[in-house]
């Protein structure tokens, strides 16, 4: 090129040095007052909110609920079988 580049300041600046998919380290600019870059968790907002959220339980797979999904189930057929038989 025909003009120099002010350049020093971004190559002095820290690297983010997160793991990337083919193993080497992230070679970008760290955020300011971060440690990571833009990419890997230095933009705000960015990461897993507070608390694990997905380890709470729903119990829907329950050994219990699937037992009384199963004895409802019953109960209806022998509820129906019992009309069909009145009518």
């Amino acid at each position: 090129m025909s003009h120099a580049r002010n350049t020093g300041p971004m190559q002095a600046s820290p690297r983010c040095g997160a793991q990337t998919r083919n193993g080497e380290t992230c070679r970008a600019p760290a955020l300011r007052g971060r440690t990571r870059c833009r990419m890997h968790g230095g933009a705000a907002g960015s990461g897993a909110p507070f608390g694990n959220n997905n380890a709470v339980k729903h119990g829907f797979f329950t050994s219990e609920a699937i037992d009384e999904r199963k004895f409802v189930r019953a109960v209806l057929s022998e509820a129906e079988a019992l009309l069909r038989d009145l009518s």
